[in-house]
């Protein structure tokens, strides 16, 4: 990530750390620096601060309801130099495979109870955008009585009539995105790796966030650095998105195998944590 660019979740609200990604209060401060492994193998990934000694110093971020600060999006059409796709992409096809494998008499539990549960699809489709702005079909167990994908896309909010009993808990565990493991095997998605967002949000988000448009540079994931973070759920405001984007760019800045691996080990952690997802 560039330095000096101004920081900016499914988001929480809340005071934690991982309500906004950067820090406790939402508007600046410090962190420990020991505060987690990924952060001592690349300091920079809690989006633009200063290194000193036992902390990392971090600028405010934009106040809630806040227009950014709106740069004009570079294309984005290759991955970061220095990268290694046959490293990540083997990583992502050993990790799908173990994945579908171990996880399919769960994954046929949960499609019987969807369809006990409501009436409808086991699986839902949904256009997002991917690695040079190609877009593709995301896989997901459907959660919702309705299934929208055009050019009105309406995030689910918490007690959001539309979710079914069985979909608040596959939101708020994250299992309603295992199909995912299909777009990793396809090569449309990775394992870790911005979260991509409805054609429709991502229409609305490129020209008021800044650098929106450079998560596309890495193939999307099914978990990232964003999401370990905290940033998880409805993102209501350009300056929540905004906060989403700087950790995005962060991870694709400091990309590494190790540091794939261990936002993995942390996404199981912040699955049975995390308040955010509804």
């Amino acid at each position: 990530m560039a330095r000096g660019a101004r920081p900016q979740s499914r988001v929480g609200g809340g005071d934690e750390l991982g309500s906004n990604g950067l820090s406790r209060s939402g508007r600046g401060g410090s962190v420990p620096a020991s505060g987690g492994l990924a952060l001592l193998l690349a300091p920079g990934l809690l989006t633009p601060g200063t290194l000193t000694p036992g902390t990392l110093t971090l600028s405010p971020a934009i106040e809630a309801g806040t227009a950014p600060v709106v740069a004009r999006p570079r294309p984005a059409d290759a991955a970061r130099p220095g990268a290694c796709p046959v490293a990540k992409r083997t990583l992502d096809m050993v990790g799908a495979t173990l994945g579908l494998f171990m996880l399919l008499p769960l994954l046929l539990v949960i499609a019987v109870l969807i369809k006990c549960d409501s009436r409808g699809p086991v699986l839902f489709r949904q256009s997002r955008i991917g690695l040079g702005n190609r877009p593709f079909q995301v896989w997901k167990f459907r959660t919702m009585t309705c299934c929208e994908n055009g050019s009105v896309v309406r995030q689910a909010r918490r007690d959001d009539p539309r979710v079914t009993r069985i979909g608040r808990i596959l939101r708020r565990t994250s299992l309603d995105e295992l199909p995912q493991l299909v777009n990793v095997l396809v090569g449309s998605m990775s394992l870790v790796g911005p979260r991509p967002h409805a054609v429709a949000h991502d229409a609305q988000f490129t020209h008021t966030v800044a650098r929106y448009a450079e998560r596309h540079a890495v193939r999307p994931g099914i978990t990232g650095w964003a999401q370990v973070r905290g940033c998880r759920g409805e993102t209501p405001n350009a300056a929540a998105m905004q906060r989403r984007v700087d950790l995005d760019l962060a991870y694709i800045e400091h990309w590494s195998l190790l540091l794939d691996l261990i936002i993995l080990a942390m996404t199981l952690r912040e699955v049975f944590r995390s308040q955010a997802a509804y």
